[in-house]
């Protein structure tokens, strides 16, 4: 049986306790087998814990509390189920699987594990059924997708015409209709077409089923392998699960196909001949003639998209949360021996005990969220600006490098004044080189340790030629040392040694007159 992160299994209880999901909507959404779900499922009912977690309950005590040793009654001497009797219950509201295999445990605690049970239940119940009809339930599903039809939008500056993409929404009780216009099908642009959807909305739908998009899901994620984080933390703000249309199954996505269908009849022929010089212009001539289009009268039912979404979806939707979802992104980054990583160019402190490691990074554009095993141990304002930039906090440094940070460049300076004249200019120009004048201190105090080794002079005398070959760095100056350098002449020197012009063996003009 396959193992699951740990961030995988909050989310597969999240959605069974909180969104009170059938094991094969979890699977669907987790991208994980059925089996594996039951396990966890199961292993959480008997660990004793209860939903939601504590707060102060970490990774590796929920992994204790769950992997225990299973029973070692064979299967022969455990009690089977009445199948007809469990077949019975179901039938009534809101009793599920789950539930009748813990009263079934509590009656029998030596019987079967919950995955064996919902595994033999779907194989008596096959035998009776094998067609499953596919409902749109109130609030449930909303269907999201791109269309195949793209819009120009003209640069007024310029005339340079770029092709907007048109993101659609759709509910899939009451086919109420949303679209948006984005420039691009990237990540940012997709949750943020989800997030507007949701506002205009004015409540959040149970699941979101997305087209296997690559932006909501995708196998090649370096996060997870199957889930894109971004796109999971959108769903987790509004307490949402996302359910990807399963491929090669065209009954998952008719809903949404036709909605797509619609929105190009509807929306974007209409607008096949104005110009538009702006996303904004584009987006309200689509939201006036959205309103058109759910106000329609249906042909065969009465009312039309939007009464069916206020008297149908609405009422069974989830209240939006208060702040809005703010975006981020994530990453992995392993920690260098400054104790810094590195995001977009930009290097920010953790805990110097975590160097080497590879750490969890969630940005967003203020915020930097570094976590290891799940648990934050460190958060930074973003940096923004040109070049290498920094975020250091001093409580994350070693004691030592504390005390070193305690510098100041004028203190290094003087301090290589007393080894002598270039090795002060090297070390000048060495901080001044750093955007974060800190981040040369260690390796100044490094060029002055170096007189332990070598002594003061060939110091001096190697920092004289790193600082005329423009070599500033600790490395070259180390490099010097190691190979002698520093008792070979400067090109200069070897000019002032010359022979002088007058000398006696040298005869002069005047000898031959």
């Amino acid at each position: 049986m396959e193992r699951l992160s740990m961030r995988k299994i909050r989310e597969v209880l999240r959605l069974k306790f909180e969104l009170d999901l059938s094991e094969r909507q979890i699977s669907k959404s987790t991208q994980t087998s059925r089996s594996t779900i039951g396990d966890y499922l199961r292993r959480f009912a008997v660990s004793g814990l209860s939903w939601p977690l504590p707060p102060a309950l970490s990774d590796a005590d929920i992994a204790a509390r769950l992997f225990r040793a299973k029973p070692a009654l064979p299967d022969a001497l455990r009690p089977a189920p009445d199948w007809a009797q469990v077949n019975q219950e179901m039938r009534s509201k809101g009793v599920t699987l789950f539930l009748l295999w813990q009263e079934y445990k509590v009656n029998h605690p030596e019987g079967f594990l919950y995955s064996w049970f919902c595994e033999h239940y779907r194989e008596w119940l096959g035998r009776l059924d094998a067609v499953m009809r596919q409902e749109y339930l109130a609030g449930e599903k909303c269907f999201v997708d791109y269309a195949g039809q793209t819009m120009p939008v003209t640069d007024r500056h310029t005339g340079e015409i770029r092709q907007a993409q048109i993101f659609v929404g759709l509910m899939g009780a009451s086919n109420y209709t949303f679209a948006d216009a984005t420039w691009s099908q990237t990540l940012p642009d997709w949750i943020g077409s989800h997030i507007r959807m949701l506002e205009h909305f004015g409540a959040a739908p149970e699941i979101l089923v997305p087209d296997n998009l690559k932006s909501g899901v995708t196998k090649t994620c370096r996060y997870e392998p199957d889930t894109n984080p971004s796109y999971h933390a959108f769903a987790n703000h509004y307490g949402i699960a996302v359910i990807p249309a399963r491929s090669r199954k065209p009954r998952d996505k008719a809903k949404v196909e036709n909605g797509v269908l619609i929105v190009e009849r509807w929306i974007l022929a209409c607008l096949r001949n104005r110009g538009f010089f702006s996303l904004a212009e584009l987006n309200v001539a689509i939201s006036e003639l959205l309103v058109r289009l759910n106000q329609r009268p249906f042909k065969k039912l009465p009312g039309c998209r939007e009464t069916a979404f206020c008297t149908v979806d609405y009422p069974a939707m989830r209240s939006l949360p208060i702040e809005r979802h703010v975006f981020t992104e994530w990453k992995k980054a392993r920690v260098n021996l400054d104790y810094h990583l590195e995001v977009d160019r930009r290097y920010y402190l953790v805990p110097h005990t975590l160097i080497g490691k590879q750490l969890d990074v969630s940005f967003s554009e203020y915020v930097i969220e570094i976590l290891h095993k799940g648990e934050r141990v460190a958060s930074h304002a973003r940096v923004h600006g040109n070049g290498k930039r920094y975020s250091t906090q001093s409580a994350h440094m070693p004691k030592a490098h504390q005390e070193m940070a305690s510098f100041t460049p004028e203190r290094i300076i003087n301090w290589a004044a007393t080894i002598g004249e270039y090795t002060s200019k090297l070390i000048d120009a060495l901080i001044e080189r750093k955007q974060h004048p800190q981040q040369a201190f260690r390796a100044a105090v490094g060029i002055i340790r170096l007189g332990k080794r070598y002594g003061n002079n060939r110091i001096e005398a190697a920092c004289r030629r790193a600082y005329t070959t423009n070599a500033i760095s600790f490395s070259s100056v180390d490099s010097i040392l190691k190979h002698r350098l520093d008792e070979l002449l400067l090109p200069q020197d070897a000019k002032q040694t010359s022979l002088p012009i007058f000398h006696a063996n040298v005869r002069g003009a005047g000898y031959y007159h």
